[in-house]
């Protein structure tokens, strides 16, 4: 699979936060967040490993009980069950990497 750059695609996930599913395979799945300061990712848990990285920006990250200042270049692997969730303190872009593939976030044909 491969995908070019588009503004297309992206759909709401939060106030504050969209999400476009990049690509995927049997395994993985990529996918881009853009995330507006103030909005606020409640703390949950999923079964997927989750890998991210912050391309630009600023967000506070809370991993099990631990809470992280994660400025653009930072990266992180959230394991699967643990709960999370994050505070943007500025418009940030992330990329994310979720493993087992979420089929909640495949993109459907319309």
């Amino acid at each position: 699979m491969f995908e070019k750059r588009s503004d297309r695609g992206y759909r709401p996930a939060l106030a504050g936060i969209e999400r476009k599913t990049l690509v995927y395979g049997d395994k993985t799945l990529m996918t881009e967040f853009r995330l507006r300061q103030g909005a606020v990712i409640p703390r949950h848990s999923h079964p997927h490993e989750q890998t991210g990285y912050l391309v630009k920006g600023r967000i506070r990250l809370s991993i099990g009980s631990e809470e992280y200042q994660a400025q653009a270049g930072d990266s992180w692997c959230i394991p699967g069950g643990v709960e999370h969730g994050a505070d943007i303190l500025e418009d940030s872009v992330a990329i994310e990497v979720f493993s087992p593939v979420r089929d909640d976030y495949v993109p459907r044909r319309e």
